[in-house]
């Protein structure tokens, strides 16, 4: 497997590369059973400032996916190219949010920071404006364990964009949120995309979360995961809550709950 980063703006070749581009990706894990094929020829590109979700069965390899992006796992085959105009590459959005409870908001946003240089005061700046930029501009100095599981999120995500990354990698990030919370997680979400102008990849099993956030859905099958469909999203980047109740969205999330459909009755 190879993975390599594209300068961005370094020909007219580079400036015309989509932001993310994913050919032939295949992943085989060993272990004391045996080996586990958990992705198979994933082909995919994700073009600068797009929003795009991936929507699968559990264990089809969504995570892997993006852990592989993230640089945390290696694949066993295929290329990632990252076409990038500087080292901040990718920040990430776990599952929970993994605060340190010994730590107030501001300086768990910071943490990225301190892994490479003592912050400054600009580095301080920068993490109250986006503690701002997502309602969390009093709240500098609480502690994780004094913010909702929705505030913690928010700071989850400040976390991730501290050091400007070009693409921002969301793994199932409002899973364990109650609905009222992950709708609004969902407005804030795409609110700070648009400001932002980050490239964006979610992974969710939330079929009406991905088509409400995304410009595209990726529909992935069964363990190995593969592709089965990209689905576009036409509802143009300002999203409201009332959309849910739209026929077309309807539509849209029954096209893509069909595929899983499929499955589940030949597995049956």
């Amino acid at each position: 497997m190879t993975r390599e980063t594209m300068p961005a703006g370094s020909s007219a070749q580079a400036a015309s590369a989509p932001r993310i581009d994913i050919r032939g990706l295949d992943k085989t894990f060993d272990t004391k059973s045996g080996q586990v094929h958990a992705l198979s020829d994933v082909n995919l590109s994700i073009e600068d400032g797009e929003f795009v979700a991936i929507v699968g069965p559990s264990g089809c390899g969504k995570t892997t996916l993006l852990r592989i992006l993230a640089g945390l796992e290696t694949a066993t085959d295929g290329q990632i190219v990252l076409s990038s105009s500087r080292e901040a590459q990718v920040g990430m959005v776990f599952q929970r949010s993994v605060l340190l409870p010994w730590r107030t908001v501001l300086d768990n946003v910071l943490l990225p920071i301190e892994l490479s240089h003592k912050p400054s005061a600009a580095d301080r700046q920068s993490a109250v404006e986006l503690l701002a930029l997502v309602g969390l501009q009093d709240f500098v100095k609480k502690y994780p364990n004094e913010l909702s599981g929705g505030m913690q999120q928010r700071v989850a995500i400040c976390r991730a964009l501290i050091h400007d990354p070009e693409v921002l990698l969301m793994d199932e990030p409002f899973g364990a949120l109650d609905a009222m919370s992950r709708d609004a997680l969902n407005l804030e979400t795409n609110r700070i995309w648009r400001e932002t102008g980050k490239t964006a990849l979610l992974i969710t099993h939330s079929i009406p979360e991905a088509v409400f956030l995304s410009q595209r859905v990726i529909v992935m099958g069964p363990r190995p995961g593969r592709v089965l469909d990209i689905i576009e999203i036409p509802f143009g980047t300002d999203r409201r809550l009332e959309l849910l109740s739209t026929p077309e969205f309807a539509q849209l999330t029954g096209r893509i709950r069909k595929y899983f459909e499929k499955e589940e009755q030949a597995d049956a």
